[in-house]
């Protein structure tokens, strides 16, 4: 497990935690979907760069 693939998970997390805050305050769904793709990105980019995989 590398740095990138931590940083690029624990972004993903913190995103994941904010779509929650947002939708806990009713803001836009624009916003709410925007912001759960990046998370829902940086997860993923995260998962593939495991070692695992190869």
């Amino acid at each position: 497990m590398t740095g990138l693939n931590t940083i690029l998970i624990v972004v993903g997390l913190f995103l994941l935690g904010g779509v929650y805050s947002f939708v806990k305050q009713k803001m836009p769904a624009s916003l709410i979907v925007l912001l759960s793709f990046g998370a829902v990105m940086c997860l993923i980019a995260g998962v593939m760069r495991l070692e695992v995989w190869n």
